[in-house]
């Protein structure tokens, strides 16, 4: 017998294989429901970002956690970290955004005297504020210590204090997409994390898998359509030939949720609070309700639905960050979850080393 004959087969993609034990969130696809820590998201959604970071952490990280504490020391450590980006921000133009992330995450340390699971989710939007700035051919702008987490990201992309509304939709955003599962970046910060690589290392590595764009999601794609669109007689045509071609809708279907994406009802709501961005709300839910009964009639067997990138892009739009940085922006959000599940991989787990399935050849037997 060949010596891995007796390997259970798996499916590419290891579907529906269970890799990890987890209290942190639950996707539940057929049903289209995600659960953090015991709460259903839309229970969350309108919460601010630092109550649902106090719930990710809770009896992971050391320390008693309140959102009012972590607000405190979330602010102090964006600080922190603003005074660790400066030297090396000139170094990143050559870069894509998430490439600049990238190098600026390296700059910190694991044995920095912030913790560093504080330092990753705060250092993030500091970062990613800069580096669009940069691009843009401006100067960053310090932290405020004061604001809490979204309100600082908004400001230090914008120059100054962003609107109440869209304050309250950047927190919504960051809460939405701050934990789904073991997802690829997810799983590559745990496989990271399992070898004790330290925390810095591990998130890292989950952002390397999350610039990959079978998994980082395409919400700027979404407003190029739009773009493309440009006006509502022009929905029908314009989806049908893109249909007729083959290309895939951006903002539509997803691996996992086989009904409708939960955060795409999330992200909807908060778009629709926003003031000033009628018309361009109400020709994205025309080419959404075009776009699904086509879609339906294409794949009657196959339900392809809203998934979360398509309200991502109208409402990061309308915060005011440029397309190529919707990646860093996820990632500012996700990065509560990395941590979190850093975090338990470090206390629970061990070092993950699956076996794999040889299909080379077998030496020759004389």
């Amino acid at each position: 017998m060949e010596p891995t004959a007796h390997l259970r087969t798996v499916t590419g993609g290891l579907d529906d294989i269970v890799a990890a034990e987890t209290v942190l969130s639950h996707v539940d696809g057929a049903a289209g429901r995600l659960i953090l820590r015991g709460f259903d998201l839309a229970d969350l959604a309108d919460r601010p970002f630092e109550a649902v970071l106090a719930l990710l952490w809770r009896d992971l990280a050391p320390g008693p956690l309140s959102e009012t504490g972590l607000r405190q020391t979330l602010g102090q450590a964006r600080a922190r970290a603003f005074g660790l980006m400066q030297p090396l921000l000139p170094a990143t133009t050559a870069l894509s955004q998430v490439e600049a992330l990238r190098l600026l995450l390296s700059t910190l340390a694991d044995a920095d005297p912030t913790p560093p699971h504080v330092l990753a989710v705060a250092a993030t939007p500091v970062f990613a504020a800069a580096i669009a700035r940069a691009r843009a051919g401006l100067a960053p702008v310090a932290p405020d210590p004061a604001l809490g987490q979204a309100a600082d990201f908004a400001r230090m992309l914008r120059g100054a204090a962003a609107p109440a509304d869209l304050v309250r939709a950047l927190d919504t955003y960051l809460v939405t997409v701050a934990d789904h599962g073991l997802n690829a970046s997810t799983f590559a910060a745990r496989v990271i994390a399992s070898t004790r690589a330290g925390m810095i290392s591990a998130v890292i590595g989950a952002l390397c898998a999350l610039k990959g764009p079978l998994h980082g999601g395409a919400p700027g794609p979404v407003l190029d359509m739009l773009d493309a669109i440009g006006s509502p007689d022009r929905i029908a045509p314009w989806l049908a030939a893109a249909l007729a071609r083959g290309d895939r809708l951006m903002g539509f279907g997803h691996r996992i949720y086989r009904v409708r994406d939960p955060r795409a009802d999330v992200l909807k709501r908060a778009v629709g609070r926003l003031s000033g961005e009628g018309g361009r709300i109400a020709l994205a839910e025309a080419v959404e309700a075009e776009a699904l009964r086509l879609l339906a009639e294409k794949t009657p067997l196959r339900p392809i639905r809203t998934n979360v990138e398509f309200y991502t892009a109208l409402l990061l739009e309308a915060v005011g960050f440029p397309r190529d940085s919707f990646t860093n922006v996820f990632a500012a959000g996700r990065m509560a979850g990395w941590t979190a599940h850093v975090l338990e991989q470090e206390r629970t787990g061990r070092l993950i080393r699956p076996q794999s399935r040889y299909t080379g050849p077998w030496p020759q037997v004389a």
